[in-house]
């Protein structure tokens, strides 16, 4: 085996030494704007980074994002109908960079865009590509010089310029919106033949990896060559596994795809407790690619309405990044293009909060963003920007042809990422094309068979969750003493599918601790008129820390994600985060405190939500618990009565034991002593390892 290597890396060393050359262009561009389509400007007066979108330009635009959408376009118009509020319907991006040699072939890659690109180089038209949420790649061979270089990018201003069978996103709660190239921008040289894509679909059951590379002679002759995969583990040149060199022949112009496997016989799994990555090498001679992967394989299944992480019961905790809704919000800036914030956002606060889970809800993010979760541990549903609404007569309609090819080619960008677990086809939808037409057309290309969550429509496949979104708060008439009866508020899916919640409380409140337009009427009837914003931000925090906990401890559900951890912030908004300092990433305290305990992997849910004790009486209380960790959990179980000052009047203590993956229900006893005020109940879990969680109540004790 050691001399096939050696002889194998022999024949792959001339392909390393002619690989591909990527030259980055990100950076300061120019900028520009226009109201026709048809004219490179004379003139640049404005700089703008890129990544990132126009309103970050300097100096700056007026009315950049001023766009508003119908709350609900009518059947047959265009997704991205709407008014326009700004003079322009252009913006036009330039660059300078510079190639020190040319090769054979040179392919100019845009991450994203929006809304639209068009592409010159050099001054000559290449090419358009307009689906706002996956790479615009264009062969730009014929244009490219050795020297000096100039590129420009044409960008809609508005959703309004696009065609309507091409989406750019339905957010029905979004007041602006942005344009600009915000995903990072790339010129790839190689020589023929040149690795178009590559494809890495792990196989957890035989530790292997199968490769599918699609490659391309773009050239005027046949070429005949050699491609080659190996596996070696990321930041490191050990070697993990190797397949047997395939020839192949291809004509001129002609593309082929195969497909590989290697065997890693050694290899580590990944999951968010243990991210291991590998990266596959591929090479062709003319071109060589280096594609990160996770050895994971992740799945729901129907009969038991669970998720399973690597053949194993996993349970999703989590959240929701809506980031192109805080691109909408005054602070956001060029945040999200910086790499220590969003690791901080993606990294350090999720672990401290007990998350292993987000969606990527109503929008993507930049391809960066999968990165840092891939090397985190996060498990993603990745959602397209599609939200049509509930009422079919209503629906905003789209294109089938169009939109499969923009579902494919959102695929394409996604597939590698193994914190990508969840394909999901839109948010809150009800629309019969996706589940007949659009899943259909592109599951096949994911060799990693992920599962596909269908919003309101049927789950198309046998195994497909469903998504439940509740929202107590909503209903007027709704009360937390509801969620002390097993049944008492019901999941609204209510599928034999595996149900994945990922919208629930209606309880939004600003940073500044002001209700949302949707919220004002909630925090009135809870807190009345003369409620201070902190008693908002706390109350918004002990709600939705005693609903997670509820969720939670009745199982029915495969993941508890919570809505939303960032949004935008703004008056007109309906929806807002839980930052007290967005750009320093300081969540609320209260809502730190008290959503960390109830995400806590050792759930404790206290079911009792009554207002008041009675001074003297003995009272049985019902505690549920749950396990999420693959091994059992045991301690003491408090049951404990605080005053205001932190002391405790009251306690009750007995052992618990939870099995791994496991729930259990304890009574617990309790003496109210012959005190009055107000108190906190609380039922404190303590490991034998000395980890605390805690689900508290309000209570106010009296003698009546």
């Amino acid at each position: 085996m050691k001399t096939f290597v050696a002889a194998l890396f022999a024949l792959a060393a001339p392909a390393l030494a002619a690989g591909r050359i990527t030259i980055s262009l990100d950076g300061e561009w120019d900028i520009a704007d226009s109201k026709a389509a048809d004219a490179i400007p004379s003139g640049y007066g404005h700089k703008v980074p890129v990544p990132g979108l126009a309103h970050s330009a300097t100096p700056p635009f007026p009315g950049v994002d001023e766009f508003q959408r119908q709350m609900m376009p009518k059947s047959g118009q265009p997704s991205g109908a709407g008014v326009s509020h700004q003079s322009r319907d252009w913006f036009w991006y330039r660059r300078a960079f510079t190639i020190p040699a040319l090769r054979s072939v040179a392919i100019l890659r845009i991450n994203k865009a929006q809304f639209g690109a068009a592409v010159w180089l050099n001054g000559e038209k290449i090419g358009e590509h307009l689906p706002c949420f996956s790479a615009a790649v264009f062969d730009v061979t014929g244009a490219a010089r050795q020297g000096a270089n100039e590129l420009v990018v044409r960008v809609g201003a508005h959703p309004g310029v696009l065609p309507p069978n091409v989406s750019s996103g339905t957010d029905f709660e979004k007041s602006r919106w942005t344009p600009g190239i915000y995903d990072s921008v790339s010129l790839v040289l190689s020589d023929n033949p040149a690795i178009e894509t590559v494809q890495a679909a792990p196989r957890t059951a035989d530790r292997s990896v199968t490769v599918e590379t699609k490659v391309r002679n773009y050239g005027s002759r046949s070429v005949s060559f050699t491609i080659m995969q190996s596996v070696h583990e990321w930041k490191s040149v050990k070697l993990a596994g190797v397949a047997a060199p395939a020839k192949m022949t291809l004509g001129p112009g002609e593309s082929k795809t195969i497909t590989q496997t290697v065997g890693i016989p050694s290899a580590k799994l990944w999951s968010p407790e243990e991210p291991n990555l590998y990266v596959v090498e591929t090479s062709t001679g003319g071109d060589t690619a280096s594609t990160r992967f996770g050895m994971r394989e992740f799945r729901f299944d129907t009969a038991t309405r669970r998720a399973y992480l690597n053949g194993h019961i996993y349970y999703m905790r989590g959240s929701n990044i809506a980031l192109h809704r805080f691109f909408e919000d005054p602070l956001s800036g060029t945040l999200p293009w910086n790499q220590t914030w969003t690791r901080k956002l993606l990294v350090e606060i999720p672990r401290q909060m007990h998350w292993n889970s987000f969606r990527f809800t109503i929008g993507p993010v930049p391809d960066k963003w999968l990165d840092i979760a891939d090397e985190a541990g996060l498990l993603i549903q990745n959602e397209y920007f599609i939200w049509t609404g509930q009422k079919a007569k209503e629906q905003v309609r789209f294109d089938a042809k169009g939109m499969i090819q923009e579902y494919a080619e959102w695929m394409r960008d996604n597939w590698n990422h193994p914190s990508v677990a969840i394909w999901d086809a839109t948010n809150e939808s009800l629309d019969p094309m996706f589940g007949q037409q659009i899943i259909p057309a592109v599951r096949g290309l994911d060799l990693s068979n992920r599962p596909w969550e269908n919003s309101y429509n049927p789950p198309v496949g046998p195994d497909d969750p469903v998504e439940d979104h509740p929202y107590e708060f909503e209903d007027d008439q709704f009360q937390m003493t509801t969620l002390e009866k097993p049944f008492g508020k019901a999941p609204l899916a209510r599928s034999a599918h595996a149900e994945i919640l990922n919208e629930y409380g209606w309880i939004w409140v600003n940073r500044d601790g002001s209700p949302t337009t949707v919220t004002k009427n909630v925090y009135s009837r809870l807190l009345g008129p003369e409620a201070t914003a902190e008693d908002r931000l706390k109350l918004n925090a002990y709600l939705l820390a005693g609903i997670t906990e509820y969720w939670r401890a009745y199982r029915w559900y495969a993941g508890v994600l919570h809505f939303v951890y960032l949004s935008n912030c703004d008056p007109p908004g309906r929806t807002s985060d839980h930052f007290r300092d967005v750009v320093k990433l300081d969540l609320d305290p209260d809502f730190r405190d008290y959503v960390s305990n109830a995400f806590a992997p050792l759930g404790v849910y206290l079911s009792f939500w009554h207002p008041s004790l009675k001074a003297g009486e003995n009272r049985q209380f019902t505690v549920m618990m749950v396990n999420d960790e693959p091994r059992p959990a045991s301690g003491a179980l408090s049951l404990v009565l605080e005053g205001a000052d932190g002391k405790v009047v009251a306690r009750n203590s007995a052992p618990f034991s939870v099995a791994a993956l496991g729930q259990e229900t304890y009574p617990v006893e309790l003496a109210v002593p012959r005190v009055t005020g107000k108190f906190l109940l609380k039922a404190v879990a303590q490991t034998e390892h000395g980890d605390l969680v805690q689900s508290r109540r309000r209570v106010e004790v009296g003698e009546n």
